[in-house]
């Protein structure tokens, strides 16, 4: 072969040699891209769907707790163009993404409670799909409601923003919060077309988030997507799952326009009284009615009196977290009444998980349907309601839970109302005049509407 030849053939292999491996290079870092993740809530699960260029390969899917999270592990994997996280749904409350190395892709899905998850790939090619289904996970749910054990293993990998976990024996709180309407039920209409049931899901799973970061509170969704509930059987999911409080959501509706503000209501004497009678009547089918006690085999006199009893305490802790409620809703905005509210609500009808009902703003005023359109109001309104219980549980801890165990929670505050005076303050919070004077360096017992006090931990 002439030398010239030689040459080129040599530089033609040293060429197919270079591209070869350039090819490869390329290959072997080739990302599968997400192009965009979808969610949807359905009555049983909630559903993500990522939508890929290509099958994915090895991924790993694996759950924390203390807040309940999801965490999906892509290697090879990379977030598309535009990529834009989709907004909360169903028991997913937040969507994070990142890069814990190089070449893998996490997606963190932050969860209104724990799940029971279960994955599937559809599709081919670049019409790949990695489809999540999030069952509700009773078993951890009902846990909840029990003693706590031993913190989980992977309790260290939680957030540092997680909430505490309970000390050993102290149990946490379950709060029972229903979106009002849903389904074929679209509640009230606002002028602007806004449903009701939309707003209260949106309220409702806002609460949900901030109950859960609340040390030694739990939240359970009473509704957790567009489908309709019928109103007896809300208030019974809470007293099946044994829920300490229930909150129904709410956007009321008036004949006038200019009706506004926030409202906190809770059942009526004559409501209590419409519902005794039904239990009383129908406790043959009722093994377990009233905090545990069977009124199946009590004589008549006996089970009306077990069951007044216990009406009783229901609606008195109803009608004081009620109040603390409604106290924190005056730092958002405009109260309807200065003053919590009583009404026959069907859905406070339990006899011994107490309950209340939340009015977020007349949906009929088109102020109020702005603001209840607008995720930072809705987001305050949250955080004011569940401070608001945790300042009553705070203020009134039941015996074996986390509030118990931990008395020096912190300060808290009262809005002054109209009609109040800082001995009725002080007797509400459980606490003496004098505590309350210290607490506020008062040297008289003048307040004014509006005022905000410091409330000092309860004496042990």
């Amino acid at each position: 072969m002439p030398r010239a030849s030689a040459l080129n053939l040599t530089r033609w292999l040293h060429l197919a040699v270079l591209v070869a491996g350039l090819a490869y290079a390329a290959f072997a870092h080739a990302e599968v891209q997400l192009g965009q993740l979808r969610l949807s809530a359905g009555e049983e699960s909630t559903r993500a769907e990522l939508q890929l260029d290509a099958a994915p390969g090895d991924y790993r899917l694996f759950s924390l707790a203390n807040p309940d999270r999801l965490v999906l592990d892509l290697p090879g994997a990379a977030l598309a163009e535009g990529f834009r996280p989709p907004a909360p749904n169903g028991r997913v409350i937040g969507v994070r993404t990142g890069s814990p190395e190089a070449g893998k892709l996490r997606i963190v899905f932050d969860l209104a409670g724990a799940v029971r998850p279960r994955t599937r790939v559809e599709g081919s090619g670049r019409a790949s799909r990695l489809v999540l289904e999030m069952f509700r996970d009773e078993a951890a749910m009902a846990a909840n409601t029990a003693p706590a054990a031993a913190p989980a293993a992977n309790a260290a990998a939680s957030s540092s923003t997680a909430a505490p976990a309970p000390v050993s024996g102290a149990r946490e709180l379950l709060i029972a919060i229903d979106a009002g309407h849903g389904g074929r039920d679209p509640g009230a209409i606002g002028g602007g077309g806004t449903y009701e049931k939309t707003v209260t899901l949106k309220v409702a799973r806002e609460l949900a988030a901030e109950i859960d970061r609340h040390p030694g509170m739990r939240a359970l969704l009473i509704r957790d997507g567009d489908v309709f509930i019928p109103l007896g059987d809300r208030y019974q999911k809470a007293r099946d799952a044994q829920a300490d409080l229930f909150i129904s959501i709410h956007a009321d509706a008036a004949q006038s326009r200019q009706a506004n503000g926030a409202s906190v209501f809770v059942l009526s004497t004559r409501g209590a009284s419409s519902e005794a009678a039904r239990f009383l009547a129908d406790r043959e089918n009722n093994a377990d009615l009233v905090g545990g006690v069977s009124l199946e085999d009590k004589d008549r006199s006996l089970a009306a009196v077990l069951l007044d009893l216990s009406q009783s305490a229901t609606m008195r802790v109803s009608d004081e977290a009620a109040n603390h409620v409604l106290d924190e809703l005056r730092s958002v905005g405009k109260t309807h009444k200065p003053q919590v509210e009583r009404a026959n609500f069907w859905v406070l009808r339990s006899p011994d998980v107490p309950s209340m009902l939340v009015e977020t703003g007349f949906i009929t005023n088109a102020a109020d349907e702005r603001k209840l359109n607008d995720a930072g109001f809705r987001r305050r309104l949250a955080e004011v309601v569940a401070r608001g219980v945790g300042d009553y549980f705070g203020s009134q801890p039941p015996p074996g839970t986390w509030f118990a165990a931990n008395p020096s929670r912190g300060s808290r505050q009262h809005v002054v109302a109209r009609g109040e005076t800082l001995g009725l303050i002080a007797a509400r919070h459980g606490i003496s005049l004098s505590q309350l004077r210290n607490a506020n360096d008062k040297r008289d017992d003048v307040v004014r509407v509006g005022e905000r006090l410091r409330i000092p931990a309860a004496p042990e």
